[in-house]
């Protein structure tokens, strides 16, 4: 297992949830991160509560933007790993009344988003390093009715890792699939229902418990360090998949 320390870690989406637990982890680990949002606020926030000095940067980047892309990788430099937990809330409507608005900023901002990255990432990511996605348990438990687009859309992340990770070897390419995890995201879709939701999912799984992004971090870590994984997903979703 490679070691983080000294390393350059770039988290896109980490100014709260999963995104934030990994830049706290990776800078346990001895890591500098640099954090990537849309929001400047928000960004701010994460940096005083990371509270690590020198060790985060951050950038306010719009991923559905190239060319904000293509200059947030230009004033980077060169780094070692690459982590995207970015993501909106998913359209949730049934088919027939689904929104195709919605379903193309959704789509611009996971699956297209992650393309962005990853080719702005390239000329600037060192060679052996990494590249981690973010998928979701939707795409092997999708919500009926309104799961199918965000069960498509994440369920391709794990083809796009397969393939990438051939085409830029020896860098890997893998994928984060979350279960349901504490984060600000679940507060914007469901208010104050969260702790309901929460209760009744944790009393199924078979972990006992919603993840924490904490929790969630420890497998993005696992697989920035680990040099013989890649093209590969990654469930750390307590056991939802098996019920």
């Amino acid at each position: 297992m490679a070691s983080l320390k000294g390393q350059k870690i770039v988290v896109v989406g980490g100014s709260s949830g999963i995104g934030l637990g990994v830049a706290a982890a990776a800078l346990a680990h001895g890591a500098d991160v640099v954090i990537v949002g849309r929001s400047l606020e928000k960004l701010r926030a994460a940096e005083r509560a990371l509270d690590s000095g020198h060790r985060v940067k951050i950038l306010a980047v719009d991923i559905t933007k190239e060319p904000e892309v293509a200059r947030a990788f230009d004033e980077i430099g060169a780094f070692d790993h690459l982590v995207s937990t970015a993501g909106t809330p998913p359209p949730g409507d049934p088919i027939e009344r689904i929104d195709i608005d919605v379903v193309r900023r959704f789509f611009d901002s996971k699956l297209i988003g992650a393309v962005t990255l990853a080719k702005h990432a390239v000329p600037t990511l060192r060679k052996g390093g990494s590249m981690t996605f973010t998928s979701g348990i939707n795409k092997d438990r999708p919500p009926v009715p309104g799961g199918a687009v965000v069960a498509a859309i994440a369920g391709s992340f794990g083809y796009f890792a397969h393939a990438l990770a051939l085409e830029l070897a020896p860098t890997r390419v893998n994928v984060v699939s979350p279960g349901w995890v504490d984060t600000p995201m679940w507060d914007e879709m469901v208010g104050a229902a969260k702790s309901g939701y929460f209760a009744e999912m944790a009393a199924r799984l078979p972990a006992g418990r919603i993840a924490t992004p904490a929790d969630v971090a420890a497998a993005y870590v696992y697989l920035m360090e680990s040099e013989l994984t890649t093209g590969e997903t990654m469930h750390i979703d307590g056991g939802h998949r098996l019920i």
